[in-house]
């Protein structure tokens, strides 16, 4: 299976980024517009109270139309594991249906003083694998460098 990895630093303590990076609300601010992001469906475990929080078994039913073009591509991610520690957190979101067949993308938070260091890591393998896995590095690319713009203007103090 292809990686993709990238890492940011913000100027803001973990309890703010953990807590913004939980919600659907901080997946909808982290879309950028030309996808069309619509949350169809938000599938929390039969034990789960209603709450803001995705917690692990929660499933995000999505759709996205890029540029307003074609029809809409849908997916489900299963947050697969959500844990908070004193100094770090993390979570797992994973692909159940989708553009690819293989995506796991693991969500890294680690204190630092009044900083965070955030660390995204997805294990994908994209529709026909081989060359096409460096095709979909290419797109992953500028969708992380924008998530990570708009999480240092949103959080970074």
């Amino acid at each position: 299976m292809a990686t993709f990895e990238r890492e940011l630093r913000v100027r803001a303590p973990l309890a703010d980024v953990w807590a913004f990076h939980s919600t659907i609300d901080g997946l909808r601010s982290l879309t950028p517009d030309w996808l069309n992001l619509r949350v169809e469906e938000i599938e929390r475990p039969d034990d789960e109270p209603e709450t803001h929080v995705l917690t692990a078994g929660t499933r995000i039913h999505a759709s996205v139309r890029p540029f307003g073009v074609g029809p809409r591509q849908t997916w489900v991610s299963h947050i697969t594991a959500r844990e908070e520690g004193e100094d770090t957190a993390h979570f797992v979101d994973v692909m159940e249906e989708g553009p690819f067949p293989e995506w796991e993308h693991t969500h890294l938070f680690y204190a630092d003083g009044d900083e965070t260091l955030i660390r995204d890591y997805v294990e994908y393998r994209a529709p026909v694998g081989g060359v096409a896995d460096e095709f979909a590095r290419v797109g992953l690319a500028p969708m992380f460098w924008y998530r990570h713009r708009r999480t240092r203007d949103i959080l970074d103090g």
